[in-house]
């Protein structure tokens, strides 16, 4: 059986006494950063059977050893640095491979960064659209057009160093009186929302933070429908 557990994505404290348990009881717990994982475990009492890790860089070769690790019975709980396994990292690849091979997967649900800030944004819930994080270069302008006429709340994943710029090509993609949210250290100590049009957010964050910004971000951007706005490019 493969368990795809949630993480807390900042407070310790965001994890279901479920997904305790699925960690400490399944006979392999794959981590994107065994180290990180670790801080978890010990906050909790978790004392896993066998660590390894699982990451973008090793997806393929590992995906393998553990689909050979399921098919001989053994149990698997897959947890990702921070969040819902398969939102923004690697996990789909073994979960693809579990399902073709009939093993059965089982999510253990929490925390994850996309819902707790559309929800604390004020943006229409209804009906959104998940981005994650945008391309750096290649497809990117394309990219940020089709989000900028989507007619569903948008939510966008992006670092902290280049949060300025995306919010920069939002105003040009969709001017500057769209709204956004801006949630940043999602959970954290430090946890700070930002709300108001692109314009006021973006001279908000300029004023908070004159050079780099600090703590990973994820933006809310209002639907091109709630406004009758299209792409202005």
């Amino acid at each position: 059986m493969l368990y795809l557990v949630a993480t807390p994505i900042g407070n310790l404290e965001d994890i279901s006494l479920r997904a305790i348990r699925i960690l400490g009881e399944a006979d392999i717990v794959a981590c994107e950063d065994t180290r990180h994982a670790r801080i978890l475990f010990e906050r909790h009492g978790v004392k896993p059977k066998r660590l390894v890790s699982y990451h973008s860089m090793n997806e393929r070769s590992r995906a393998a050893e553990l689909a050979e690790d399921l098919q001989r019975g053994a149990s698997v709980a897959l947890v990702t640095d921070a969040g819902t396994p398969g939102i923004s990292d690697p996990a789909w690849a073994i979960v693809k491979e579990a399902i073709q091979l009939g093993i059965e997967v089982v999510p253990i649900p929490g925390a994850c960064a996309a819902i707790a800030a559309l929800t604390g944004s004020g943006m229409d819930t209804t009906r959104f659209a998940f981005e994650g994080f945008l391309p750096l270069k290649k497809g990117r302008k394309k990219r940020i057009a089709n989000v900028a006429a989507e007619d569903r709340t948008v939510v966008i994943y992006e670092s902290p160093h280049r949060i300025k710029r995306l919010l920069n090509e939002l105003t040009e993609a969709c001017g500057p009186t769209r709204r956004v949210a801006l949630a940043r250290e999602l959970t954290k100590h430090f946890e700070e929302f930002l709300r108001g049009t692109i314009a006021e957010v973006s001279a908000k964050l300029a004023e908070h933070f004159p050079g780099d910004v600090k703590g990973e971000c994820v933006v809310v951007l209002e639907a091109a429908s709630e406004r009758g706005d299209t792409n202005q490019e």
